[in-house]
């Protein structure tokens, strides 16, 4: 009864901390700044996020996680103690189990990488699960039926999509697109189109104001500041919905892509499953306007995106840790 318990959505854009009893408690950008002189950590966080492409030369402000795995161990690791220091309070008696959700794609040495770290920094035991299986929980998705249901997790560092019967995975597709491809594609897009540089944060901000998959009825506008890549000055430009809509092209084409492959490796009695309740969309990048009707144009099934999206896979991961001995198949790994 005093064993604390913690789940943990491990995102390449945010992480989010989920606490049973208390709900979702930490949703900060899974951003750490560290000094170069003495290799400290400066700032976790929303904190270290403001220093993004700010910083001097003796502070490095990065994502240590990419395409959802782990890219700079040390890093994560400072990241993940800080979160549950925070979620739970510094001093503790008893130490936590924590639960964290990963790509479905990743490899095994990935997956050893994540309970490592878990372990690490004051964990008891750690349990690995698959996204998919979690944002389906988490999306109000009943997955321990014999009938299918099809999932479409497009998070900041990868799409996962996997068709859910009986508590497992029956086909899926794991490809690393995701929300930060998109920026980079908006950013490359003005670079080329209007002689512009802009930062990583001034494109998300773009995608999020005036983004669409699909050309909108009636074009957005916002103006953007960046410097001019020729002379080298701050300049200012107008961008519309339409420029987001062109710079993303080639990324929509993987995610359609991606789910239709998953369709075509799904047996038939489940894709009849699907065709009648439809995909459910959740990550944050399932946010951007249209994307839903893109895939129900492209697939000729249903998308629905589910709701409160961004918090789907967390949501589900405190679903799971609460029941775990009737969602331990679904369990990947624990240590």
């Amino acid at each position: 009864m005093f064993i604390k318990k913690i789940g943990i959505d491990l995102g390449t854009t945010n992480i989010e901390v989920f606490v049973p009893g208390k709900g979702i408690v930490i949703n900060e950008p899974s951003v750490v700044a560290i000094s170069k002189i003495d290799k400290k950590v400066l700032a976790v966080g929303a904190e270290a996020k403001e220093m993004l492409g700010r910083t001097p030369d003796t502070i490095v402000a990065h994502r240590p996680l990419k395409d959802g795995v782990i890219a700079d161990y040390r890093s994560t690791e400072a990241m993940l103690r800080y979160f549950i220091n925070k979620a739970l309070g510094g001093f503790r008696v008893f130490r936590p189990e924590v639960m964290v959700a990963v790509p479905g794609g990743i490899t095994s040495t990935e997956r050893r990488a994540v309970i490592d770290a878990t372990i690490a920094v004051g964990a008891r035991a750690a349990y690995i699960i698959k996204e998919p299986i979690v944002a389906a929980i988490g999306a109000g998705i009943p997955i321990g039926g014999a009938s299918g249901h099809m999932i479409v997790e497009i998070g900041g560092g990868t799409i996962e999509c996997a068709v859910i019967a009986l508590g497992g995975i029956v086909a899926s597709a794991s490809v690393r697109i995701g929300g930060n491809k998109f920026d980079a594609a908006i950013q490359e897009h003005v670079r080329r189109k209007y002689g512009l540089a802009i930062g990583e944060r001034t494109a998300e901000a773009v995608k999020i104001q005036i983004g669409g998959a699909l050309y909108l009825p009636e074009k957005l506008t916002t103006e953007i500041k960046g410097r001019d890549v020729v002379t080298g000055l701050p300049r200012i430009i107008s961008v519309t919905s339409d420029d987001v809509t062109d710079a993303i092209q080639l990324e929509l084409d993987g995610v359609v892509a991606t789910v239709k492959e998953v369709l075509y490796k799904t047996p038939p009695e489940l894709s009849a499953d699907v065709m009648e309740k439809g995909m459910i969309l959740s990550g944050g990048s399932s946010q951007l306007r249209g994307l839903a009707d893109l895939l129900s144009q492209a697939t000729g099934v249903p998308a629905i995106v589910a709701e409160e999206p961004m918090f789907a896979v967390v949501r589900g991961v405190g679903i799971t840790l609460d029941n775990l001995e009737y969602y331990k198949k679904s369990v990947l790994a624990m240590k």
